[in-house]
Formats: C-alpha cells, structure tokens, sequence
C-alpha cells in the first residue's frame, strides 16, 4: 500500500491480529461486565451471581459479534483498499455505535420502562471502554512488534548472511528461516492471499514452496539485491529476465523457462523494472 503516513499500517490488516485483538475484546468485556456490571446489567437477570455470570456472558459475546463482523469485512477490505487513519478511526466509532445500540435495545428489552436517551448514552460510555482499553492495548502491543521486526531488517542481518553465501533466505511471518535457494535458481515469488508462493529450480525442475507472510515484508528484504517488485502480486529475479516485451494488454517479462508463465508489469513499476533490466543486463 502507498501513502504510509496517511494510511494505517499492514499489520492491523493480519489475520492473526485481527484474532487476537478479537479474543482480547471477548476476554476484557467478559470480566469488565461481572465486574463493573454496566449497562444497567444486574437488572437483567434476578439470578445468583454463577447464573448472572453465564447468562451475561451469552450476551456479551453475541454484542461482540458487532467486532467480529467489522473486521472480517475489514479484513477483505483492507486487502483491496488502503484505509487512511481518519477513516479507521471512524470505522471504531461505528463498531462503539452499533454495540452500544445493542446493548441499548437488550436493555429496554428486559427494562421497558427506562428512557431510551439515558440508556444509549450509558451504553456509549460503557462501549467505549469495552472496546478503546483492549483496542489501546493491542495496537501498541503489535507496533511493538512491527518495530522490533523493522529494526532486525535495518541491521541487515539477512541481506548480508543471503550475499556472502550468494543465497536468497526467506523468513515466515514469525522471522523463522523456512527455505533459502541459489541466487540462480530463484524465479520469481508470488502472492497468494496470506501466503506467497516462491517459485525456483530445483534440480531443473521448477518448484514452488508456501511461505506464510505478504509480499510487502518479502519486498522490504530484499531491497538491496536483484529480486525486485513488478507488479501488485508479483516479484521478479532480474538475474533470470530474458526478454520484456509490450503487447496490446500491458508489459510482461519472459523469463526463458519452460512452464513458467510471463510475469506481467504493472503500470506503477514500468520505469523501475525497465532501468532494472538495463541493470543486470549490463
């Protein structure tokens, strides 16, 4: 995605993000429910504190549904679209809007006789709280992360172990080495949703291997060497381009191996893979 400082970060869009901060919003309305029992809650239910603890719990893990939804419909959003940080922060007060109206609703339901206004901003405030702490919490939590991760990759510790062994290295999500091939022998590397599909010889036999991660980490590796982006879902080992051609469709790059299908070149990095070319051709 373009624009970094206007849109929000990538790893808000991860799968494995939006699940935990999933799990943590269930996880902290649960507790902060029996605890602080919001939302007029101890009127909903003249029960022992056991039963109070599982009947609210039914309820506030359906009011979180309102989260789940959001961020699947994130999820697939994000993965087409950037999402700039004014439109994410309204995107959060929707989330507190729709749940509070919720909340709002179940209370009128069991207490009808209570004013509409006073309860939906009680369960405004109350939503904000279930959802900002635990929001707050995460997104510094995965910040963090993303920080440690560019730092290991401004130490170029695996840039320079990849060019004294004259071996590309690839990484998962999790900074695991999972494959390394011969700088001759790579291909090309393709994204495939939260996976990318690196494609090399082996033994002259072309060959592909899963790695979980996005192409956007795959590029920022691999800045300093000859496997360059050229395309949204696609980058190239310019070591192994034999020929560029322009067709009525667009640019592609043929690159002389048989099964392997021409790369296309998008608009965006036309220029760039061009001068790459000249490159390493000279």
């Amino acid at each position: 995605m373009e624009g970094r400082s206007n849109n929000i970060p990538n790893y808000i869009y991860e799968k494995s993000n939006i699940v935990r901060l999933i799990l943590l919003t269930a996880f902290f309305a649960l507790i902060f429910i029996n605890i602080y029992k919001p939302f007029s809650s101890e009127s909903w239910y003249n029960v022992s504190e056991f039963k109070f603890f599982l009947f609210s719990s039914l309820i506030i893990l359906t009011g979180v549904l309102v989260v789940v939804i959001s961020r699947i419909i994130m999820y697939y959003y994000g993965k087409k679209h950037a999402i700039s940080y004014p439109a994410y922060a309204i995107w959060i007060l929707l989330e507190i809007f729709f749940m509070a109206l919720f909340y709002t609703v179940y209370t009128l339901v069991l207490s009808p006789k209570r004013e509409y206004l006073a309860v939906f901003k009680e369960s405004v405030v109350n939503t904000s709280l279930v959802l900002l702490l635990p929001y707050a919490a995460l997104h510094l939590y995965f910040s963090y992360r993303e920080k440690e991760r560019q730092l290991l990759m401004l130490s170029g510790e695996h840039e320079e172990a990849a060019a004294q062994q004259n071996v590309y290295s690839f990484y998962d999500e999790k900074n695991e080495l999972r494959l390394s091939v011969k700088r001759d022998n790579l291909l090309y590397i393709e994204s495939a949703d939260n996976y990318v599909c690196i494609w090399y010889l082996n033994k002259g036999i072309v060959s592909k291997f899963m790695l979980r991660n996005s192409l956007k980490t795959i590029e920022e590796s691999f800045i300093k060497t000859n496997v360059q982006r050229c395309h949204r879902s696609y980058m190239v080992n310019f070591d192994q381009v034999k020929v560029i051609q322009r067709r009525k469709d667009g640019m592609y790059m043929d690159l002389g191996v048989d099964r392997v299908p021409d790369i296309p070149i998008s608009k965006t990095y036309s220029e760039k893979v061009i001068q790459w070319f000249i490159n390493c051709s000279s």
